[in-house]
């Protein structure tokens, strides 16, 4: 498969060492090579992300849930936070997948047609409209957006079943999601 870290390479003995609890690498991983979970590196409550975490046995480098030693600790966090400063988006969309939901607030903040927006793209797409788990609900690329500009954003939770999805889903994840890019891009001029 192409893109994947040859098996024996440094890398992936560097990944396999981080290995605790065991999840196959790098079907069951969700963080990058340092082992850190990218979804929780924003400054939107990240000291309660951590705690959270670290009370669940996440406290260290590995395949999932460790939100690294501080916010924005990553290339990959880094880069998307510099590039949306770096813009005047109105709205943003975070993919992530599974369970067909869309998460649309954190915490107390409600921007300007946040909700009304969040219930169109759940009925563009049939995917449910929920406030995000207290286990979740901090240091996400979302929460970091609203709280920083007072703007919509949504967190897409597209597909289902396990990660990574099959393939064979790709066409009905499109089919849910098209309404939810094409409204965006019009609601957001």
């Amino acid at each position: 498969m192409t893109g994947e870290i040859e098996a024996g390479s440094p890398l992936y003995n560097r990944a396999q060492a981080m290995n605790y609890p065991q999840v196959p690498f790098p079907q069951g991983w969700r963080a990058n090579i340092n082992g850190v979970d990218l979804n929780l590196q924003y400054p939107a409550g990240w000291d309660r992300a951590r705690e959270i975490k670290f009370a669940a046995g996440f406290t260290e480098p590995g395949p999932r849930d460790y939100v690294g030693p501080y916010p924005l600790s990553e290339p990959e966090s880094r880069g998307v936070y510099d590039f949306t400063r770096s813009r005047d988006f109105n709205m943003i969309l975070a993919y992530h997948t599974q369970g067909q939901v869309i998460f649309w607030r954190y915490q107390n903040y409600m921007p300007p047609n946040s909700l009304a927006i969040g219930r169109r793209l759940s009925e563009l797409s049939g995917y449910s409209l929920e406030t995000t788990p207290e286990y979740s609900a901090f240091a996400g690329y979302k929460d970091w957006f609203i709280q920083e500009y007072n703007r919509p954003g949504y967190t897409i939770e597209a597909g289902l079943g396990v990660n990574p999805l099959p393939l064979s889903q790709f066409d009905s994840i499109y089919r849910d999601n098209i309404g939810i890019l094409t409204y965006s891009l019009l609601a957001t001029r």
